[in-house]
C-alpha cells in the first residue's frame, strides 16, 4: 500500500487525486494533506480521509481548521513553508503528489525529493523553474518522478517498450483553449469569465488562463524537456481541440505512437500512482466510432505570443525560463484581478524577459532569488 501526502489537496488535481484514493483504498492510504485558504474543504477531507498530519499556508488559519473537526479526527496541524517540509518528510510517506499551484510548489517538491519520496508531478513549475537542479536531485535519490499532466502521462506510455535512442520527437496536443478561432481583436476584449471556460477541461483559474494564452502547453514542453531528457528540437507542438489524442511520440522509422481517452485527469493521475499498471474506474469509456473527427492543427504563435515567448525562454535556457514562469504569474494574477487586459499578459511578460541577464542555476537558492527579482519587476510593470 503506498502512503501519500497530497500537496493541493483542495485544488482540481488534489481533489482528483482523492477520489482515485478513495476508490482504491486496498491501494492507497493518505498520511498528511496541504491545502492553502480553503478551509470548509480540508475539513471535510481531513474527516472523510483521516489524515495524521495537515498543513496551512498561513498560522491564522489553524485555529479555524481545527475549530471545524470532530475530537475523534483532529491531526497535527502545522502551517508555512515548515509545515509543508514536514509532511513531505513524514518517514511512513514514500509517495507525494505535488500538485500546488505556481512556483509554491517548487521547494516543498524538492524537499520531497531529497528526503527520498517518490514524486507524481503536476506541479509543471517546478521543472520549468529547476528542472536540471530536480532530475539530478531525483538521480541522486533514486527516486521516480511520474507525471500527473494527462499530456506527459500519454508520453510516458507511448514511451513504454521502445529504445530512447529510437525516439524522433514527441507530440505534445493542445486543445487550443476558448479562443482558438478568435481574432486578435476578439481577444483583446477577453473578459475574466470567457478565460476561464475552458471548452474541454475543469481546471483552476491560473491554469484556465494559461491555457486560453497557451503559456500552459509552453511550460509543458520545458517541463518535457526535463522529464524525458529531450532536447527542445525533438519537442512538437499540435493543436487538437478534441481532447482525445492526450501526446504522441514518432520514432525513426515513421511510426507514431500515441495514447487517446476522454478527457478527465482521473485517468492521468491514477497511472502516476499505479504504474507501470493501469487500474480500473468507473469514468466512461471512449467511444471511437462516435468520434466523426480528429483533427490537428499547427498553433498560431503570432496570436499565442506566450506559447512563442516560453519556447524563446527554453531556447535561451539558464535562468530564463523561471523568470518567465514568475513573471507569467504575476501578469496572469493581474488579469483575474482586473488590472491588465487578455492581451497585456505577454506584453508584461516580454519586458521582463527583456530586462533579465540570463545566468546559470546551480541551486535551489539561486532559483529562489531569480523568481524574487522577477515577480518585483513585474510588478512594477503591473503597477506602471
Amino acid at each position: 500500500m503506498k502512503k501519500i501526502t497530497i500537496l493541493g489537496s483542495t485544488g482540481s488535481i488534489g481533489v482528483t487525486a482523492l477520489n482515485v484514493i478513495q476508490a482504491n483504498p486496498e491501494k492507497y492510504q493518505v498520511v498528511a494533506l496541504g491545502a492553502g485558504k480553503n478551509i470548509e474543504l480540508l475539513s471535510k477531507q481531513i474527516e472523510k480521509f483521516r489524515p495524521k498530519a495537515v498543513a496551512v499556508l498561513k498560522e491564522n488559519l489553524v485555529s479555524n481548521l481545527i475549530d471545524r473537526l470532530s475530537k475523534d479526527a483532529r491531526p497535527e496541524v502545522f502551517f508555512d513553508a515548515e509545515g509543508f517540509k514536514h509532511l513531505v518528510t513524514l518517514d511512513e510517506v514514500d509517495t507525494v503528489i505535488s500538485a500546488v499551484t505556481g512556483a509554491a510548489g517548487l521547494l516543498p517538491t524538492y524537499d520531497a525529493i531529497r528526503a527520498g519520496k517518490n514524486i507524481a508531478l503536476a506541479n509543471k513549475e517546478t521543472m520549468v523553474m529547476a528542472g536540471g537542479l530536480v532530475m539530478a536531485e531525483a538521480k541522486r535519490q533514486g527516486i521516480s518522478i511520474l507525471p500527473i499532466d494527462s499530456e506527459h502521462g500519454a508520453i510516458l506510455q507511448s514511451l513504454r517498450g521502445h529504445e530512447k535512442e529510437d525516439l524522433r520527437r514527441v507530440i505534445l496536443t493542445a486543445s487550443g483553449g476558448p479562443f482558438r478561432n478568435s481574432t486578435i481583436e476578439e481577444m483583446g476584449k477577453i473578459t475574466r469569465a470567457q478565460a476561464l471556460d475552458h471548452p474541454n477541461w475543469k481546471m483552476g483559474p491560473k491554469i484556465s488562463v494559461d491555457s486560453a494564452t497557451m503559456m500552459n502547453k509552453g511550460l509543458e514542453a520545458i517541463e518535457a524537456k526535463w522529464l524525458f531528457d529531450l532536447e527542445m528540437d525533438q519537442i512538437d507542438i499540435l493543436i487538437h481541440p478534441q481532447s482525445i489524442v492526450h501526446s504522441m511520440v514518432e520514432y525513426k522509422d515513421g511510426a507514431i505512437i500515441a495514447q487517446l481517452g476522454i478527457p478527465d485527469m482521473m485517468i492521468p493521475i491514477s497511472y502516476a500512482l499505479s504504474y507501470p499498471r493501469h487500474v480500473k474506474n468507473r469514468l466512461p469509456r471512449l467511444e471511437l466510432e462516435d468520434m466523426s473527427q480528429l483533427s490537428f492543427e499547427r498553433p498560431d504563435i503570432e496570436k499565442f505570443r506566450c506559447l512563442d515567448l516560453a519556447l524563446k525562454a527554453a531556447k535561451t535556457g539558464d535562468s530564463m525560463p523561471a523568470v518567465l514562469n514568475a513573471a507569467n504569474e504575476i501578469a496572469v494574477e493581474g488579469f483575474l484581478k482586473g488590472k491588465i487586459g487578455f492581451l497585456k499578459i505577454p506584453d508584461l511578460i516580454e519586458n521582463v524577459m527583456g530586462m533579465h541577464q540570463p545566468h546559470p542555476i546551480d541551486s535551489i537558492e539561486t532559483v529562489s532569488g531569480v523568481d524574487r527579482w522577477a515577480r518585483d519587476a513585474a510588478r512594477e510593470f503591473l503597477s506602471g
